[in-house]
């Protein structure tokens, strides 16, 4: 992974992208604008949200062991992982204990994070993208550069050029054509598949099922075709009870896509006999850093967050680097906070607060008023500091605690201005020393 200020570089300097990701994100913060404004009261609705998820992590074991034994009483099995590498084995494991080697994958971003398309490819099993978005940046060899819109960086032109030389698709940036190109190609891939893996939205805790919301119908083939199915989430993600749903199914579309509900709506369980729907469920729950993140009582707000990508779409650095910039599975307002709490190797994401203009939009877009902005400024305050920046800040505090030692402080540096003029940034002294003659 190039180190962040060449990641920063490289976005900066790749028109093509950064006019994508700026269009997508305009697309999607008018959408999201539009449709929430059809609320009667959006704090309050927000409020509610916040409410359920809090409840959860408040109560996070016993919901845990409620969905599980209701969910295991269905005839499903639940795994618990707590690391990245315990997650990928197990799944490798059920997939290996029945013979399973080719198979369908919908979009999660649990998956992503734990490296599970890159663990399955070592194992010698082929795991396709089903989620158009996943399926071309699968195509590029790239991760996702959004949570919901994983491909939002890519042009029609871009996306021609890989089915053309993936797919055998004759040159062609018209949307209707791609897609029926995609279609075509994974149609045949739902039909061989051994298994179907997915992520989950949220898991119920007084009824067993998983829930998952889609707008492409893949999730859903991919857990009625085959035989064998397989959900993927975090441990944060159980919500107390089925009537907690509709309040967070109010706001979660509306904050990701701009649509009032989603095209499909899934509610999972164990199929019986005679029902449609794979043979066996399995459910990995995956720790990787959350309850870590769950005893901080300051960063354990970022556990409320439900996916929406609400927060990447109006933010300005988002805006103008796009995701592969932040080297996250994360990226964004929310991914610079998250990125620090969980994962193998969170030190690797140290600066990624830094990422902020802080201008609260984040805070303001969120369905579970999130207070992402505090959170950002937490993770600096915690990074250690040079000791030569550490010194200088003390100093100008000592200095500016006083209207006399600021007054001083700027004579001395216009002085020193006057006699090195080539030596110092011209006109920024100017203002130095007057700040409090000004005020009164």
């Amino acid at each position: 992974m190039r180190p962040l200020k060449r990641r920063l570089e490289f976005a900066l300097d790749n028109r093509a992208q950064r006019e994508a990701v700026l269009k997508s994100c305009r697309h999607s913060v008018a959408a999201r604008d539009a449709t929430v404004g059809e609320l009667d009261d959006w704090e309050a609705a927000r409020n509610r949200a916040r409410a359920i998820r809090q409840a959860a992590l408040d109560n996070l074991n016993p919901l845990l062991d409620e969905f599980t034994a209701r969910f295991t009483d269905a005839g499903g099995t639940v795994h618990y992982a707590p690391d990245s590498a315990t997650a990928c084995a197990t799944v490798i494991h059920i997939l290996q204990q029945h013979q399973s080697r080719q198979g369908v994958k919908s979009k999660s971003m649990v998956s992503e994070e734990i490296g599970l398309g890159e663990a399955l490819k070592a194992a010698g099993i082929d795991a396709v993208e089903s989620d158009l978005g996943e399926f071309i940046v699968q195509l590029a060899g790239e991760p996702p550069s959004h949570i919901t819109a994983p491909a939002l960086h890519k042009s029609r032109k871009s996306i021609g050029r890989l089915f053309y030389k993936h797919l055998g698709l004759n040159f062609t940036d018209d949307p209707e054509k791609l897609t029926r190109a995609a279609r075509a190609h994974l149609r045949e891939r739902f039909l061989k598949a051994d298994f179907g893996i997915s992520g989950a939205n949220f898991l119920i805790a007084d009824t067993g099922h998983i829930l998952i919301v889609e707008n492409e119908g893949n999730a859903k083939m991919g857990l009625s075709l085959p035989p064998l199915y397989i959900a993927i989430t975090g441990v944060e993600k159980v919500i107390p009870s089925l009537k907690d749903a509709p309040a967070l199914m109010d706001l979660l579309p509306r904050s990701a896509t701009g649509q009032r509900i989603t095209s499909y709506f899934h509610l999972l369980r164990p199929t019986r006999e005679g029902e449609d729907g794979p043979r066996e469920m399995h459910l990995i729950v995956v720790d990787n850093g959350r309850r870590w993140a769950l005893s901080d009582p300051i960063l354990r707000e970022m556990l409320l967050c439900i996916r929406c990508g609400a927060c990447l779409n109006i933010c300005p650095v988002y805006q103008t680097v796009g995701g592969h910039a932040y080297g996250s599975v994360y990226p964004g307002p929310m991914g610079s906070v998250l990125s620090n709490l969980i994962g193998d190797r969170p030190q690797d994401f140290a600066n990624l607060p830094n990422l902020s203009t802080l201008c609260g939009a984040c805070r303001d877009v969120c369905p579970v008023a999130i207070d992402i902005p505090k959170l950002l400024l937490e993770l600096r305050a915690r990074l250690p500091k040079p000791l030569k920046e550490r010194v200088a800040a003390r100093g100008w505090e000592w200095v500016m605690s006083s209207a006399r030692r600021e007054e001083l402080a700027g004579r001395a540096a216009r002085l020193a201005n006057a006699l090195l003029p080539n030596k110092l940034p011209g006109g920024w002294l100017d203002g130095v020393g007057k700040t409090f003659r000004d005020e009164g």
